[in-house]
């Protein structure tokens, strides 16, 4: 039985591990797409790297929801609604960008 324990928290340890470098990868990812965008310190972002960095924000926030939070043992309604406020943000973000953007 105790070996049984050991090897599920040596298991919950390595997801963490794992997620938690995904996470760091995607953040700089997200660092050096802003880089890319041009010399102009002051200049919006490109839209390219505007939609990187709302994907690999939603990924990110889904992963820390799942792993971190524990929303994957939970019943859908709750994963649901997370999901669907974290959608809602990102669309509300990507909204202001496009309209700062045209005008």
């Amino acid at each position: 039985m105790r070996a049984l324990t050991h090897a599920l928290q040596d298991a919950a340890t390595r997801r963490l591990l794992i997620t938690w470098a995904v996470l760091m990868g995607l953040t700089l990812l997200a660092m050096l797409s802003a880089q890319l965008g041009g010399d102009a310190r002051q200049a919006a972002l490109p839209l390219w790297s505007a939609g990187l960095l709302l994907a690999t924000t939603l990924f990110k926030a889904h992963r820390v929801l799942m792993v971190y939070l524990g929303l994957d043992e939970a019943s859908s309604a709750w994963r649901g609604a997370f999901i669907g406020l974290i959608l809602a943000t990102l669309l509300l973000v990507a909204a202001g960008y496009l309209i700062a953007r045209l005008s």
